[in-house]
């Protein structure tokens, strides 16, 4: 490789830095972001004698104060330009945060300067032996399903004994896994769309995970990624290099030329998962029974049971894109040397997190439902899907995805239907054009504290017995709330303080 100079340091001192013991002190290091994700870069590197400067349009004032201690500076403003002090900074490289435009002017101006550019996990994958032989990695991504696959897969990892963490969008950044004294055998890595398109595919900086699963894709992001093409593009990423299974959902045939088309190690299998009857290297149902056809020497005769539908349905997870979600997680599990008892044993005693097909009360046959997870048309789409009647709570963000396909394709289950947030003319032409029997009320109100009390109030209005009340948005919160979880705590409060509990 050429020495082009990067700011300042040659290519290949950057190349070098793949190893925690590697040189990098004095590193001059950018950081954009103070979330989670930022600090926990700033930090690291901070811990690793590079010379950081942190940006930030915000951030909270505790982690201002601790970088003050770390003797990071931090340099606040709204971004719309470069500021003076990032200039002056000289930077080798920079570490964007995941919430970062592609077409951001801090990385349009890093790139006309001809600095490197990396995310918190590819820093994270050359850190990775800080405590030794570093833990094998499983990533999974997808549209939807990540955190519930990652959950259940890392539950069935340490019921085999194994030291393990899930890591990545799920809330616990890498760098912090990988910076944990006791060590891991094995993470479960949850990565965003966002976090995969600062990914490189070949060079010092390519992840080379163990086994690798792409759940699902459908339009998500776009306004993030720019079109459905560079979104999909970035959620391929996740099967480069992969050693053991690249593991995808024969549902969703989108997944399947993920692998075909990327590079990976000699050896890796591509592995299917799916609600119908296995073939051979697949995992899937056979009479109600959960069954692998992948990870055994006579996959072409014989299945290994895994569990029962009926043992999934006393842990709440019968919902059938959780039993795929399930499907995946037992094949990252089983690439790993889990045996199908304790797949079996992970699985009866798994309990689903908040907001994800919960349910909330069961008051005169109706059930009040909160899947506040449902940020997008696709996960709205299965959640819909498995009940019969519905009064359906929609709407927030809708982040530029259409939602007329999904209206349509459920309006002779729904009884009615409550529109909030502030995308709420789309999703009333979309009832018009496609469901215009459907009752639609809608919630003007923007005041936080009045939006759930009266689309409660709404649904019960209309709800009847035998019906779900479920709150499926297909959209992100952040127009009315500060996540997912307070948008669903309050539908949850809401229903409470209606139903008089």
């Amino acid at each position: 490789m050429s020495e082009i100079p990067v700011a300042g340091v040659p290519a290949s001192r950057l190349d070098g830095l793949t190893s925690w013991h590697a040189d990098w002190t004095n590193l001059r290091v950018a950081v954009l972001g103070l979330g989670v994700t930022g600090f926990a870069a700033a930090d690291t590197l901070a811990e690793l004698g590079a010379d950081v400067l942190v940006v930030a349009s915000g951030g909270p004032d505790e982690r201002a104060q601790l970088l003050n201690v770390l003797g990071v500076a931090l340099v606040q403003s709204d971004l719309s330009e470069v500021p003076a002090e990032l200039a002056a900074h000289q930077a080798d490289l920079v570490i964007v945060s995941p919430g970062f435009h592609p077409d951001h002017v801090l990385l349009n101006w890093a790139r006309a300067q001809g600095i490197a550019v990396w995310g918190d996990i590819e820093l994270a994958w050359r850190l990775r032996n800080k405590m030794g032989v570093p833990a094998e990695w499983l990533l999974v991504t997808g549209t939807n399903g990540k955190t519930t696959t990652v959950q259940l897969a890392a539950t069935m990892l340490a019921s085999a004994g194994y030291r393990v963490a899930p890591c990545g969008n799920i809330g616990v950044p890498v760098l912090d896994a990988i910076r944990d004294p006791q060590g891991w055998d094995v993470l479960v890595v949850e990565l965003s769309s966002y976090q995969l398109h600062h990914l490189p595919r070949t060079g010092p900086g390519a992840l080379q995970p163990w086994s690798s699963v792409c759940l699902n894709v459908a339009d998500d992001h776009l306004d993030w990624h720019g079109s459905a093409e560079a979104y999909r593009e970035a959620k391929a990423t996740v099967y480069f290099n992969t050693g053991v299974a690249c593991i995808y959902n024969k549902a969703d045939a989108a997944t399947l030329r993920m692998v075909e088309n990327a590079e990976v190690r000699e050896g890796a299998r591509a592995i299917g998962f799916g609600l119908g009857v296995p073939g051979p290297s697949e995992l899937g149902i056979v009479e109600g029974i959960l069954c692998d056809r992948a990870f055994l020497d006579d996959r072409f005769e014989q299945a290994l049971e895994l569990a029962t539908l009926t043992e999934l349905a006393g842990a709440g997870l019968s919902a059938p894109h959780v039993v795929a979600d399930v499907l995946a997680a037992s094949a990252l599990a089983r690439s790993f040397g889990v045996d199908p008892e304790t797949v079996r044993s992970a699985l009866v005693t798994f309990h689903l997190d908040a907001h994800r097909i919960e349910v909330v009360a069961l008051h005169e046959g109706i059930h009040w439902i909160d899947d506040s997870k449902a940020t997008n048309p696709h996960a709205a789409d299965a959640s819909l899907a498995s009940f019969d009647s519905v009064v359906w709570l929609v709407g927030g963000l809708l982040k530029g995805v259409n939602v007329d396909e999904l209206v349509r394709k459920h309006a002779s289950r729904l009884r009615g239907a409550v529109i909030i947030g502030v995308d709420r003319l789309a999703l009333r032409d979309a009832f018009a054009r496609h469901a215009p029997l459907v009752p639609v009320f809608e919630v003007e109100s923007d005041d936080t504290e009045q939006v759930m009390p009266g689309a409660v109030r709404l649904a019960a209005s209309v709800a009847r017995a035998g019906d779900v009340v479920l709150l499926a948005p297909a959209a992100a919160s952040m127009d009315q709330f500060n996540s997912y979880a307070e948008r669903g705590k309050a539908f949850n409060q809401a229903v409470h303080q209606f139903l008089g509990r």
